[in-house]
């Protein structure tokens, strides 16, 4: 009897672990700790959920609250787990690496990624933020799939992309927010020409930013070719400051008006 009670008191904690880590990475540190707070505070569930107006924090916080009624800690232990998994997050998250990325021929003795391979586990990493930058755009099916599964998530996700009249001759075809149609819910901006200094001037730049922690900068466009046909290089940041004020930047142009929404 003592077997099985040590058992389901040992698989109940594991569930709250498990709850906690989810969160963390859901929601992010700074989220965690408002939920720990409220915890503490003896707030009621509904209050709870509802402590942080931002996409699935509610459901979060309700798989925290129902692993710990299972669990029967104390509030302010509780709280004080969650702010340990919260600090935690952040020193593994401020621990950076690089490794390139590839596209086109590989060669066995020198392994590396391929852009393909990165773009899309990139995207299915990200569960608060997504955000894409890229010259060129055509429909690309593994990314589209993963962006959409990423807004599912309740992610959300924002690609800035050149225009047809921003790149004067040097694109044709259909216009590269095209590319994003038929994704529900992925915003699609773009730098207008009247806010472009120079004549001539590019939205030029090749990135994708997850969660404000996981950065891709390459030279390969959003489209196959890009992915998977053309020699492209790129590196993908983890940890650090990098992804942070890639996300942030791109943030402070969208706030001020030099890229517009364009969907």
């Amino acid at each position: 009897m003592t077997d099985a009670v040590d058992r389901a008191t040992s698989d109940a904690f594991k569930a709250f672990e498990r709850a906690a880590a989810d969160a963390v990475e859901r929601v992010g540190p700074a989220h965690l700790r408002t939920l720990a707070d409220r915890i503490a505070e003896g707030g009621s569930e509904a209050g709870i959920v509802a402590a942080v107006p931002l996409a699935g924090f509610p459901d979060a916080a309700r798989r925290v609250l129902a692993t710990l009624a299972s669990v029967r800690m104390p509030a302010g232990e509780a709280a004080a787990c969650l702010r340990g998994v919260a600090a935690g997050f952040e020193r593994h998250r401020a621990t950076t690496t690089v490794e390139p990325v590839w596209t086109g021929p590989s060669t066995p003795a020198v392994p590396v990624r391929s852009t393909a391979q990165v773009l899309v586990d990139l995207v299915n990493e990200a569960s608060r933020e997504l955000v894409l930058m890229t010259y060129s755009a055509a429909p690309y099916e593994p990314l589209l799939g993963a962006l959409a599964d990423a807004v599912r998530r309740g992610a959300t996700a924002k690609v800035v992309v050149e225009t047809l009249q921003g790149a004067g001759s040097a694109l044709n075809g259909p216009e590269p927010a095209h590319a994003f149609a038929g994704v529900r819910g992925v915003q699609v901006w773009h730098w207008p020409v009247a806010e472009r200094a120079e004549q001539g001037g590019r939205m030029h730049a090749k990135i994708a930013v997850a969660d404000e922690r996981v950065l891709l900068v390459s030279s390969a466009n959003l489209t196959q070719s890009g992915a998977t046909r053309n020699i492209e290089a790129g590196l993908l940041v983890r940890g650090g400051a990098a992804p942070e004020r890639a996300a942030q930047h791109v943030a402070r142009l969208c706030a001020r008006g030099v890229l517009r929404r364009l969907s």
